[in-house]
């Protein structure tokens, strides 16, 4: 019989509600089989805000574990020997934090230092661009990322300190081309960086420890190309632009969680299909597989998925991994000339890109070019979808099916217990009331000395993690230092020439402004922490293009700052965009001020993953209309804005 490959690392991506709920999660899955661990943090963790703070309101425990101080981490990795693991941990802003906690507790177990093995995303670029987790601007940022990896330089070999992660830059609309170009240009920046804080010497190995986190979609036989694509280009500029001679350190090492922009909520059963199909694209070329896989659930459009939704994609990995022959063979494309001339292709239009952000000055200064082009790029693939062009099974075609039997009980998802929310404050409370203010505070004051000085980060944060410090108190320390950032939203006030087909939208926008007495005003925000912007992005965009007059100043907003700015502008409609499950207690929160503020005449509309009972919650507090991604036609939502904005046009 024929030798097997080993298998990747097979892991989930999980966190919810506690540290203490988190754990047994961890634990349960490592029971089944799972081979690393991957911690989902919740928003609040990622943007530096302790779960007591005005921001984290309705945000504790909803798309990851909150981890506030030690005492977290410590029940969260409790029972699980941190020597034995492969730990990735998705976190970026806060990313020297989180390691720090991490080694904090490891410690505590009497690990070896030295022998821990894992992850820290620690990748700001695709914060501005996609996802908006960030805190600091991008170069005190950047100096953070290359703190961290040049400290596990030399306390922790086995660790790889970022993750150049083109997740979410897929997500955000990215064509493959682009994917490639803004990934190897991040971890371009990082390296260029990096050089001047580690020994010559020692800079080869360190190219060797830059670790990817990728998006696999669905059309396969392109993503595939563009795992080999990637392989070759990293050789490429690791050889040519660093003069790194070992192939070892050349090597292109990468997880991958599938695309989870693509599952659908209608028909979700498909999408189990969706994610084994995805993962092939990853796991078929040997030459380009993926060293970890992480799956999500079919559920996921939907809501948070259930332990057994989980347990069915780890199934799907261990199916494919050892029922297969796949692990039996080397590499399957070798010598096909239609996959070396994709190849070829998708290799030479990231090197055009690249060439560009080069001469901008790199991806730092590239932030602004490469955001708008990520917008552009995504409403060219949501037109595809709207005109057919591209078929989505169940969505816009063959859309009559079955009801779901998996949905029937509860719904198909798993729900946060709200009282989750007030449990981890008190928790807070109380750990901060225990711990020793003297020790907290002299390691606030050295954690300022390092930050200001410009020395490293690390040694400072793991002694604040040691004394007690929590993630708010860490956090505050760099926005005191580095200031805070609002990242470009990609959407210009100025339309786009993609007009066609909105001529009716575009009249009747007209027809409506003249009869308001001046031009129809939308007003789009994004309550809470929420950085998934791509929906409110092209909603902005679509608005924009049919000529009404839009505001749209990005993430990260308090119900109260989008009152005020209702009510500044003058709006004649407000649009909400929450996918992080937070909806019910912030629009309960902002239409409780826009009544105060005596606006009950302006509609509001909330987009986002919504249950029907939510929904129905929603429109009792006088919501206008509810959208969630089946609702994936945008033109008859901008006919509904309209229609909303009618004088006398009730609000229902």
């Amino acid at each position: 019989m024929a030798d097997k490959d080993k298998p990747w690392l097979f892991r989930t991506y999980a966190g919810h509600s506690t540290a203490e709920k988190s754990n047994a999660l961890y634990r349960s899955n490592l029971a089944k089989g799972q081979t690393g661990l991957s911690v989902a943090f919740d928003l609040p963790t990622q943007t530096g805000y302790d779960s007591d703070h005005i921001l984290a309101r309705g945000e504790v425990g909803k798309v990851g574990v909150p981890v506030c101080h030690l005492g977290d981490m410590r029940a969260l990795f409790d029972q699980i020997p941190l020597e034995q693991m492969n730990t990735s941990m998705t976190i970026n802003a806060t990313a020297p934090w989180l390691l720090s906690l991490y080694i904090a507790v490891a410690e505590e177990q009497g690990a070896d230092i030295a022998a821990l093995q894992g992850t820290v995303q620690n990748d700001l670029i695709k914060e501005y661009l996609s996802r908006g987790t960030y805190i600091c601007p991008p170069k005190p940022s950047l100096a953070m990322i290359t703190d961290v990896a040049a400290y596990t330089r030399e306390y922790l070999p086995k660790w790889n300190p970022m993750n150049v992660c083109s997740y979410h830059l897929q997500e955000a609309g990215a064509t493959p081309q682009q994917e490639l170009a803004y990934a190897l240009g991040t971890a371009i920046a990082v390296l260029d960086d990096l050089k001047t804080k580690v020994p010559e010497a020692d800079f080869p190995a360190m190219v060797g420890r830059i670790s990817f986190f990728v998006n696999a979609g669905i059309r396969f036989v392109t993503e595939m190309c563009k795992m080999r694509a990637f392989t070759e280009l990293w050789n490429e500029i690791t050889a040519e632009r660093y003069g790194i001679e070992d192939p070892k350190f050349r090597r292109f090492r990468y997880g991958v969680q599938v695309n989870s922009l693509g599952l659908t909520e209608q028909q979700p059963e498909n999408n189990v299909y969706r994610i084994l199909l995805e993962m092939l694209a990853v796991t078929l070329s040997k030459n380009a597989r993926a060293r970890a896989v992480q799956l999500p659930a079919w559920n996921e459009a939907l809501g948070l998925p259930r332990p057994w939704d989980q347990q069915w994609s780890l199934r799907m990995q261990q199916i494919v991994a050892y029922e297969t022959d796949l692990l039996e063979y080397g590499d399957l494309f070798d010598g096909n000339p239609a996959v070396a001339a994709k190849v070829e292709e998708l290799k030479q239009g990231a090197r055009d890109e690249l060439k560009l952000l080069d001469d901008m000055g790199g991806a730092i200064a590239a932030i602004d070019y490469m955001k708008s082009r990520l917008v552009e790029s995504n409403a060219e693939r949501l037109n595809r979808i709207e005109s057919n062009e591209t078929v989505v099974v169940g969505v816009n075609r063959w859309e009559q099916g079955e009801p779901s039997p998996l949905t029937a009980a509860d719904g198909g998802i798993m729900v946060v217990d709200p009282a989750v929310e007030q449990d981890q404050i008190e928790r807070l409370r109380a750990w901060k009331g225990a711990r020793d203010e003297g020790a907290v505070e002299a390691a606030l004051a050295a954690l300022r000395d390092a930050a200001q000085s410009g020395a490293n980060v690390m040694p400072a944060s793991i002694q604040a993690a040691k004394a007690g410090v929590t993630t708010g108190e860490w956090a505050g320390v760099m926005r005191r230092i580095h200031g805070e950032y609002r990242g470009p939203t990609g959407v210009s006030a100025n339309p786009s020439n993609r007009t066609e087909g909105l001529d009716d939208i575009r009249e009747a926008v007209d027809a409506v402004s003249a009869r308001l007495g001046r031009r129809l005003k939308f007003v789009v925000g994004k309550p809470g922490l929420d950085g998934h912007s791509n929906g409110a992005e092209q909603i902005a965009f679509r608005a924009r293009d049919c000529g009404m007059d839009i505001t749209y100043e990005g993430i990260r907003l308090t119900p109260e700052q989008i009152v005020a700015r209702a009510q500044e502008e003058q709006a004649h409609v407000v649009g909400l965009s929450i996918l992080s499950g937070s909806h019910l207690p912030l629009i309960e929160d902002l239409m409780a001020r826009m009544r105060e503020a005596g606006l009950t005449d302006i509609p509001v509309i909330v987009g986002g993953i919504i249950p029907d009972e939510d929904a129905t919650r929603l429109l009792a507090m006088g919501v206008a209309r509810v959208y969630t991604p089946k609702d994936f036609q945008l033109n008859t939502i901008m006919m509904d804005i309209v229609t909303l904005a009618e004088p006398g046009a009730a609000a229902a």
